[in-house]
């Protein structure tokens, strides 16, 4: 049993004056005012662990280069460091072969206990090519019944796959969401009313709003102009202050809130790594002014952690702390349907928790109970 006590724990509801956080067997079983007889004392904020639903790479690893549990191990420790206790491996658009790998490499992660492995993102291939980024055309395509059969089944683990209405249907959509599948929107050049079809037939997110979308407009509201208008659906936001302007990311902020509002880090290869650079699909990227770019000058993903992201929540948005952290662990937990798990510090939840010092920086890590070294 573990017994963890700090001067401020936040539960993902509310904030706590002093308290009392016991574990046993991975799982946090209660939940105590003030300074228990036995606990370890902590100073600071203890708050639930980041959930991270977009990492393509870590550690110097990129997923799409290697599919393996390997490859998943180096990338959940290189994020676990710095606060990620789940994450979804991302794989980026590729053929379909690579899709069946990653597949059974988080099956293979998730058999073992891999700690911080929550599940898998396929972002892609079904894209609009017009916002495909840096996303390889020649992989882009339509999704078919040989896709819909490897990917819509029902796994022990949750899968997040983002597609547009271009290459997807909704029938597609339907047969997703019914086995299990979230599905999100992104990568789009699509009008609105074939945005709103995909979410009655089941859409529920929306992948790194503002980025490979055409911009919001009076008369052409776009993927953009839905996901700020629409209340029920979730949407992720790229927090480093380039890829989204903060004056754009505050409008999201008002129009979905914190409960709405998910921080994701679209980590590459470089987050956790000596090296600044890295390659992609055969083509160098670098890190150049915070940012991730191509020699042509595109944005490649990014070169951000995500506990960097909620501290910039509280400059760029003006979030409270527990606005910040609510975006970066509650709201992604409920938009996959693991909040009862995942994304609080409540009985019955897992024991990933995370001791953040002044301006939410990164002291201790906790996953399933065990303190990450």
């Amino acid at each position: 049993m573990l017994k963890l006590a700090a001067t401020r724990v936040f539960t993902g509801a509310e904030m706590l004056v002093g308290a009392t956080v016991q574990i046993e067997g991975g799982v946090i079983t209660h939940v105590s005012p003030g300074i228990q007889p036995g606990a370890t004392l902590l100073e600071g904020l203890l708050a639930p662990g980041l959930v991270d639903i977009q990492v393509n790479g870590g550690g110097g690893i990129m997923f799409n280069d290697a599919p393996t549990v390997d490859s998943l191990r180096t990338i959940t420790q290189a994020h676990a460091r710095l606060g990620v206790t789940a994450l979804m491996a991302t794989l980026i658009s590729d053929e379909r072969g690579k899709i069946a790998a990653a597949i059974d490499a988080v099956n293979q992660g998730i058999r073992e206990g891999m700690p911080g492995l929550l599940g898998l993102h396929l972002e892609g291939p079904w894209l609009s090519e017009p916002r495909r980024g840096v996303h390889p055309q020649r992989y882009l395509r339509a999704m078919d019944a040989e896709d819909l059969a490897l990917v819509a089944q029902r796994r022990p683990f949750p899968v997040l796959v983002t597609l547009s209405s271009e290459h997807a249907s909704p029938d597609d959509v339907r047969r997703l969401a019914a086995a299990g599948v979230t599905v999100s929107i992104g990568h789009t050049a699509a009008p609105h009313a074939d945005i709103e079809a995909l979410i009655a037939a089941g859409v529920t997110g929306f992948t790194h709003l503002f980025n490979a979308m055409q911009p919001l407009e009076g008369r052409n509201p776009g993927a953009v102009g839905v996901a700020l208008a629409e209340r029920q659906t979730w949407a992720g936001l790229i927090l480093d202050g380039i890829h989204v302007h903060p004056v754009s990311a505050r409008a999201a902020f008002a129009a979905k809130s914190a409960d709405k509002l998910m921080l994701v880090s679209d980590a590459m290869a470089t987050v956790g790594a000596k090296d600044a650079s890295m390659s992609l699909f055969g083509e160098r990227i670098a890190v150049s002014g915070g940012a991730l770019r191509t020699e042509a000058g595109t944005l490649a993903g990014a070169h951000l952690d995500l506990a960097e992201a909620t501290r910039n929540a509280t400059t760029m948005l003006n979030a409270t702390a527990d606005e910040a952290l609510r975006m970066a662990s509650l709201s992604p937990s409920a938009f996959l349907g693991v909040g009862g798990s995942h994304g609080r510090i409540a009985p019955g939840a897992r024991a990933d928790v995370v001791l953040f010092g002044d301006a939410l920086t990164v002291h201790k890590v906790w996953i399933g109970g065990a303190e990450v070294a």
